[in-house]
């Protein structure tokens, strides 16, 4: 039997690549997703499918549940961000129509706190997953993969830098969101405050990314690590740019907001994600992301494993996509996963989540 999916946001910059990962799937009717229907019908038509295949439907809509119970939808993918700015409206409409939900969101409070749902979520039977990206989905599983080599694992180091290309506007407003802004992580056993897009510094990525800037930020992982792995005492994630200009440019607008000069850089978001654009073919197509794990192995020697995942032409923004898709293709394959509302960790294998992104340009680096 056909499952029927609906992909809210599905003409966005994530929503349109999950839809095409999943168009072609024989078990899977695909429903195209957003608040304007005819950009919902033009997407569909670019994946080959019917007009009848798009919805007009707004997260915010106060019958949203109805809606999706009305049009038999379930699997729910959520795409539509920033999720910082965001309640749980969606899952909870997803809840009391009974059908599965998956979104994408980055935002640390909302992926951590998706728990609240727990219990209304095992009522229905239903699953609930949050943080079906980059980061917890695909970090959480390079940590998971390498895990059992230490007797002792102190240190879980991440980062991510990206290439050429810009996300879409909301990606970035959810990014910018937390620029200066006071932030907690697990360092040396001990809570420490960081400020997001600060603390600048230079990393070695391997062969062709080589030298990027990277700075403090801001994402669940930061939150729920030290949970999932509760003798980790230092948990840290930093992000950076292809272009060293634009790096420098938040960073120093980050400086500027801590110093209360400027209150947000969220209004910076629109202007910056238009000056990427003009400058991407002048930037190196090329990211990246890494998993540093250190601590004791089996024979008690210092051990530290370094996983680096390397895109180039550009293929880096198809990688946040992968866990949606993997998740879909696991449900709609009658795979059980586990009922409630739950972050996006211990669901996916690294090589289940790189499945779901065929064709493009990856590559596994293990230092």
């Amino acid at each position: 039997m056909l499952r029927r999916v609906l992909v809210l946001g599905g003409y966005g910059f994530f929503g349109e690549r999950i839809c095409a990962g999943l168009a072609r799937n024989p078990s899977i009717r695909l429903i195209v997703g957003g608040r304007h229907r005819e950009r919902a019908v033009q997407a569909a038509q670019r994946l080959g499918l019917d007009a009848d295949r798009a919805i007009a439907i707004d997260a915010n809509d106060s019958g949203l549940a109805r809606i999706l119970e009305e049009s038999g939808t379930e699997i729910l993918i959520h795409t539509a961000g920033p999720f910082q700015q965001q309640d749980y409206r969606v899952a909870r409409a997803a809840i009391a129509a009974g059908c599965h939900y998956i979104d994408l969101a980055d935002g640390r409070e909302f992926v951590a706190g998706i728990t609240a749902l727990d219990d209304a979520a095992r009522k229905r039977d239903i699953t609930v997953i949050s943080g079906a990206s980059s980061v917890p989905a695909l970090s959480s599983a390079a940590v998971d993969r390498y895990q059992p080599r230490f007797a002792r694992l102190d240190s879980i180091e991440l980062a991510i830098s990206s290439g050429a290309r810009a996300p879409g506007l909301a990606t970035v407003q959810g990014i910018f969101g937390y620029a200066g802004q006071p932030f907690r992580n697990l360092s040396d056993g001990e809570w420490a405050t960081a400020h997001g897009w600060l603390g600048l510094r230079r990393h070695r990525f391997p062969p062709p990314l080589g030298v990027r800037w990277l700075c403090r930020c801001d994402i669940p992982d930061l939150a729920l690590f030290p949970q999932r792995y509760p003798d980790v005492s230092t948990v840290s994630f930093e992000a950076g740019f292809a272009s060293d200009l634009g790096h420098l440019v938040v960073w120093m607008l980050a400086r500027l907001i801590r110093a209360r000069v400027v209150p947000s850089a969220t209004p910076f978001a629109s202007p910056l994600n238009r000056f990427s654009r003009w400058i991407e073919p002048f930037v190196s197509d090329k990211g990246g992301m890494f998993v540093r794990l250190e601590g004791r192995g089996h024979d008690g020697k210092p051990l530290r494993i370094t996983w680096n995942l390397i895109a180039e032409n550009n293929h880096g923004p198809f990688i946040p996509c992968g866990a949606a898709v993997a998740l879909t293709q696991k449900l709609c394959s009658n795979v059980r996963l586990p009922s409630g509302a739950m972050a996006c960790m211990g669901l996916l294998s690294v090589e289940e989540y790189l499945a779901a992104l065929p064709g493009l340009n990856l590559r596994e680096i293990v230092e």
